[in-house]
Parts: structure tokens; C-alpha cells; sequence
């Protein structure tokens, strides 16, 4: 298996834009910052399968809660879609790190872990620290943990943490 260099994300709050991992620059609509994360609605020109999509960045638990609106033909049953990484805060601008692993969230029913090899593919050629495979485990497994303890409800889970998220 091939694999990429970590996927690096920029959200600039002063020009209202998110620069995704290929260098694609797009507005942004709102940026909501809190106590415990950064929230971004945007449109996704250009994309098939959605054309809006929400983001809650939660740095203390290194994750990345994503809503996709999906276009017609190409709904998905799932609730939320968690990227597991490192997210830098910044006063002008916040950095996410994607390290590989990913959350599917089906609320009420389950939540299923995907891109395992991924990470230890990364791991193995170089692309990331022992350190941070292992931080990347360990937040997936609090993730998990929290979700099951809440019926696989990611804002129960994250209210009881004093995180109240919000979406359109």
C-alpha cells in the first residue's frame, strides 16, 4: 500500500477561507470560535458526491467532527464523519493534521473505525512519529469509549464533556 504524507488543512478566521489538503482555497461562510473548538460551514464547489459540509474542530480531543449534505443519488446513512489528528489553535488561523484514522458515526447503532492500514502504513514509511501513531490510537479509543458510553450519540457525548456543538 502507497501511502500520502499526513493531509494538512488551514482555516484562516481574518480571510474567511479553508485551504484544504491539495492547496484549494475556499470561502467560507461562518467560523464560530469557543472554549473548546472551532466550528466552519462552507460550500464544497466542485464536489459530486456533497455540496455543503460542516466542521466542529475539537483540538483537546484531536478531532475533526465532520456533517457532509449530500447531493442527491449519494446520501450516506451515516450521522458524522471523525477525523483523527492534531489541531493547531492559532488567533488568525487554525492548522489540522489528519493522522489517518477515521470514524464513522451511525447514531444509535454503531460507530466504525476505518483507515487503520493507513496509519500504519504511514508509520511504517516514515511519515509518522512512534509518538504520534500512538497519540492518534489513543484518541481514537477515548473517541470510541465516549461514543459507546452514549449510545453512539456524538453530541451526548460531547455535551457531557461541556462541549455543546451546534449545526445548521
Amino acid at each position: 500500500m502507497v501511502v500520502h504524507p499526513p493531509k494538512q488543512e488551514t482555516f484562516d478566521l481574518v480571510g474567511y477561507t479553508n485551504t484544504d489538503p491539495k492547496g484549494i482555497v475556499r470561502a467560507v461562510d461562518e467560523y464560530r470560535v469557543t472554549p473548546w473548538g472551532l466550528y466552519m460551514a462552507r460550500p464544497t464547489p466542485g464536489r459530486t458526491q456533497f455540496h455543503y459540509l460542516e466542521s466542529w474542530l475539537l483540538p483537546a480531543l484531536g478531532l475533526r467532527a465532520n456533517v457532509f449534505h449530500f447531493n442527491p443519488g449519494y446520501e450516506r446513512p451515516q450521522d458524522y464523519y471523525l477525523d483523527i489528528g492534531q489541531i493547531t489553535v492559532g488567533d488568525t488561523a487554525w492548522r489540522a493534521e489528519d493522522h489517518y484514522l477515521d470514524l464513522v458515526v451511525y447514531a444509535g447503532d454503531r460507530t466504525d473505525l476505518i483507515d487503520g492500514d493507513e496509519l500504519f502504513a504511514a508509520h511504517r514509511d516514515g511519515l509518522l512519529t512512534t509518538e504520534i501513531a500512538e497519540a492518534a490510537l489513543q484518541r481514537v479509543v477515548v473517541a470510541v469509549d465516549g461514543l459507546a458510553r452514549h449510545n453512539h450519540d456524538l453530541n451526548a457525548w460531547l455535551a457531557a464533556g461541556g462541549m455543546t456543538l451546534t449545526w445548521r
